[in-house]
């Protein structure tokens, strides 16, 4: 298998991470595509990914697979152990819940905020709109209070074990930099999440 990855970009980390949780990341080569430069736009690369997305995953028939939840739950059938994904019906549907909280409450609007603020996106989201940066932001960080709160209450972020709602919060977090903000400082709750899945591993 042959993952395309963007370093530093959330969704790819968020599979590279997976891939390390399961202890499989040497089970993919792995190619970079650098978003900055426009690679994820050339031609080659959306016969791949048509939607100029990364990560792609292509499968040892030529299958390609994009969107990093659906990469995610490919690995999870391909090496179902440690299971990250949930056991039980329950437990899936704790994890998936949280696992989409994050995503679109957090991921999502971050992305908006950072694309239409930071100097550095100027040039890929033409014209930026400072309005649904500030509108953004201010989503984020709610969000994050209300994560907090919950993790007053939980060393995990669902089903009172470790799994991909905590990679997708985890590489979210570490994303949150690129824009000078830490919510693992703001936050005390976040910060000792944090600091225990370093101790999982999946963060290198």
């Amino acid at each position: 298998m042959k993952l395309y990855h963007a370093p530093k970009a959330v969704n790819p980390e968020r599979v590279t991470m997976f891939l390390r949780a399961k202890g499989k990341l040497d089970a993919v080569e792995i190619e970079e595509i650098s978003i900055m430069k426009g690679e994820h736009k050339q031609d080659d690369y959306r016969q791949i990914s048509p939607f100029s997305q990364v990560p792609a995953l292509v499968l040892d028939d030529g299958t390609a697979l994009t969107e990093s939840r659906a990469i995610c739950e490919y690995i999870e059938c391909l090496f179902p152990e440690p299971n990250l994904l949930g056991e039980t019906a329950k437990e899936r549907a704790q994890i998936m819940m949280w696992d989409r909280r994050i995503e679109l409450m957090w991921m999502l609007p971050f992305a908006f905020w950072f694309r239409n603020s930071h100097e550095m996106m100027a040039p890929l989201e033409n014209p930026q709109v400072p309005e649904q940066a500030a509108k953004s932001e201010k989503a984020v960080k709610s969000f994050a209070k209300r994560l907090n709160d919950h993790l007053a209450t939980t060393d995990f972020i669902a089903a009172d074990r470790f799994s991909i709602a905590d990679i997708t919060a985890f590489a979210t977090c570490g994303f949150c930099g690129v824009m000078g903000w830490r919510p693992h400082v703001d936050h005390e709750h976040i910060g000792a999440w944090r600091e225990r899945m370093k101790g999982v591993g999946f963060a290198g």
